[in-house]
C-alpha cells in the first residue's frame, strides 16, 4: 500500500464533501420508541467519516516511509522505505479541538535504550 502527497490532499478535499453529503443525506428510519440499530449504524458511519480525515491528516504530515507508512515521496532507489528518524522519532496524538476545526497534533519524542533505530529492508 502506498501513499502519495497528491492522493492524500485529494482525499482531504473530498472527505468533507463525503461527510456533508452524509450529514444532508442520511435518512435514519424508526422512531422514539424503540431501539433504533440504524441510528446506530448512521452514527459509525460518521465515526468512520471522522477517522478516514484524521487517518489521512496523519498520513500527510508524516514526511517519511516507515513500516506501514509507506509514501512514494520517500524511498530509496531500490523501492525500500525511506525513514527520516531525525523529525520523525516520536510518537503523535490528536488533539480534538471542535466541529470544523483543524484538530492539533501533540508530539513526544521516544528515547531507545536497549534497541537500536534501523533501516529495515523488506527484500
Amino acid at each position: 500500500m502506498a501513499r502519495s502527497a497528491s492522493g492524500l490532499q485529494e482525499a482531504l478535499k473530498q472527505i468533507p464533501a463525503i461527510r456533508e453529503e452524509f450529514w444532508q443525506n442520511v435518512n435514519v428510519l424508526g422512531d422514539s420508541r424503540d431501539f433504533c440499530q440504524s441510528l446506530e449504524h448512521a452514527g459509525r458511519v460518521a465515526d468512520f467519516l471522522e477517522f478516514a480525515e484524521l487517518m489521512c491528516l496523519d498520513a500527510y504530515e508524516r514526511n517519511e516511509s516507515c513500516g506501514g507508512h509507506f509514501r512514494v515521496e520517500y524511498q530509496t532507489e531500490e523501492g525500500e522505505a525511506l525513514r527520516n528518524d531525525d523529525e520523525f522519532c516520536h510518537v503523535a496524538a490528536w488533539q480534538y479541538n471542535g466541529m470544523d476545526q483543524r484538530p492539533t497534533r501533540n508530539v513526544e519524542p521516544l528515547e531507545f535504550e536497549n534497541v537500536k533505530l534501523a533501516q529495515r529492508s523488506y527484500k
